[in-house]
């Protein structure tokens, strides 16, 4: 039977610029699966731990970065993986930085501040750019749901 889990989360890190957003994409290492692909922050949840928390530590791991606020999207991406049959349903979190310097992990081995525009042409899954789109119309909008959806930093 096929498996329902929530073991990942995405994380979309972007900052306000007087041009407008710009968000971080980073390109993962040779070395990783699915290499050369971009990606927003992502990562496995260790056990104990919540979504957000993982958010948060797979933020300051992959980036040096720490976040400034952060709020849950109103977006859970999904994919199906076919080695070890399951689906994953995936947290999407807006991450706002007040740097834009990174310190990159080995998993990757290039980083980006893009427009949005850009972001869409870099990421290839439907799932990172519906993720992306609704965490920037979150942030544009500010309606009541960044006031629902902000978590503790």
């Amino acid at each position: 039977m096929t498996d329902i889990l929530v073991r990942v989360v995405d994380a979309y890190v972007f900052r306000k610029t007087r041009d407008g957003l710009l968000f971080l994409i980073l390109k993962r290492a040779e070395s990783k699966i699915y290499e050369h692909l971009w990606q927003g922050v992502a990562g496995k949840i260790e056990p104990g731990e919540s979504a957000p928390e993982a958010a948060k530590r797979e933020l300051m791991e992959e980036t040096g970065l720490a976040p400034k606020t952060m709020f849950v999207a109103d977006h859970v991406s999904r994919f199906y993986e076919a080695h070890g049959d399951r689906i994953n349903l995936v947290p999407v979190f807006g991450i706002e930085v007040d740097s834009d310097i990174v310190t990159l992990s080995d998993e990757h081995c290039e980083f980006k501040w893009v427009t949005l525009e850009e972001a869409l042409e870099h990421l290839v899954w439907r799932g990172q750019k519906q993720s992306i789109q609704v965490v920037s119309e979150m942030v544009l909008s500010n309606d009541d749901r960044m006031r629902w959806s902000m978590v503790k930093t």
